[in-house]
């Protein structure tokens, strides 16, 4: 009979895949709309809006990708399983997001320099307002299933898909100011003001994937496992030291070296240690944790163990 956590974890990768699925196909239709408006329009702005959908559709290509590596068990070359593929994910689809920025500014300025001519901007604006309100839509529900499930795949796809969204605003901007004014050159300066603002969204992605890649130290975390820590007392543990934690992706992993008055017997000192992982992973919920302790002797410890990173005001000398 199947556990119920094993039933919840079922449902949470079902979710997952459906959401990345849902975004991929989405993508390929709002891409083939925009390429159209291009088509008809020859308006710079519709092309960055449509060169930022190129680059959504190999981003999420390569999201489904990670998200099935991420969801595979633990092996004997991974022994701490595959999520952190994720935070691999993330990184890539912020360099994608930089290049189609990049790509848009050249296109901006070189139809600008070369002269400006548009056409049926009334049908082009139609369709890229109705996939600003698809896209704002999908990039919604992406952050939601990838807050609920803790997918860090899912939360930057669901970015990258808003950044898409506020493309295509900006780029109706332009192309209403363009209609009311008939001034040629607001298609070309709002194409340049989006695709700024998609290279700073980009940068944002790059800067999370590199800091889960180095393991930086996340505040919330560290703040819920201290109040735990700091809960216990000081009759069950004396004092606690080399407190670490880590995002793997969809989990956290901690590990705290855990002292005991001496006296304590080993069976007791590691009932109180189980107790305390179970009550660190409960806090940290709905993330998975693995929480992992470190028994040992509180008097005459500083003489066998040089200061370790995570001290604490709880700590001897």
């Amino acid at each position: 009979m199947t556990s119920s956590r094993e039933t919840q974890r079922d449902v949470d990768v079902r979710g997952q895949r459906f959401a990345i699925r849902l975004s991929l196909g989405v993508g390929v239709l709002m891409f083939a709309g925009k390429v159209f408006a291009y088509l008809i329009t020859g308006s710079a702005a519709i092309l960055s809006d449509a060169a930022e959908s190129v680059v959504h559709v190999a981003a999420v290509g390569f999201a489904a990708y990670s998200l099935r590596v991420s969801l595979r068990p633990p092996d004997e070359d991974h022994p701490y399983g595959h999520e952190k593929i994720g935070f691999f994910s993330a990184g890539f689809e912020g360099a994608m997001i930089g290049i189609a920025a990049l790509y848009i500014l050249f296109e901006a300025a070189r139809k600008w320099l070369t002269g400006l001519q548009l056409q049926r901007l009334e049908e082009g604006t139609l369709i890229v307002a109705g996939a600003a309100l698809i896209n704002g839509a999908l990039g919604g529900y992406l952050l939601w299933q990838g807050r609920r499930h803790r997918s860090l795949i899912l939360e930057a796809n669901g970015r990258h898909v808003l950044t898409d969204c506020y493309t295509s605003v900006g780029v109706i901007v332009g192309l209403g100011l363009t209609l009311l004014t008939g001034w040629l050159p607001f298609d070309p300066i709002l194409a340049i003001l989006v695709a700024l603002n998609i290279l700073w969204s980009g940068g944002r992605l790059i800067r999370q994937a590199f800091g889960g890649l180095m393991d930086e130290r996340d505040a919330e975390i560290d703040a819920t496992v201290r109040g735990v820590l700091e809960g216990v007392a000081p009759g069950d543990v004396a004092e606690y030291h080399g407190l670490r934690h880590r995002r793997m992706g969809n989990s956290v992993w901690v590990d705290v070296h855990l002292l005991f008055r001496e006296g304590e017997l080993l069976r007791d000192a590691h009932e109180v240690a189980t107790r305390l992982e179970e009550q660190i992973a409960t806090a940290l919920r709905p993330q998975r944790a693995v929480v992992i302790t470190h028994l040992e002797p509180f008097e005459g410890h500083g003489d066998h163990h040089a200061p370790m990173v995570g001290r604490n005001s709880r700590e001897p000398n």
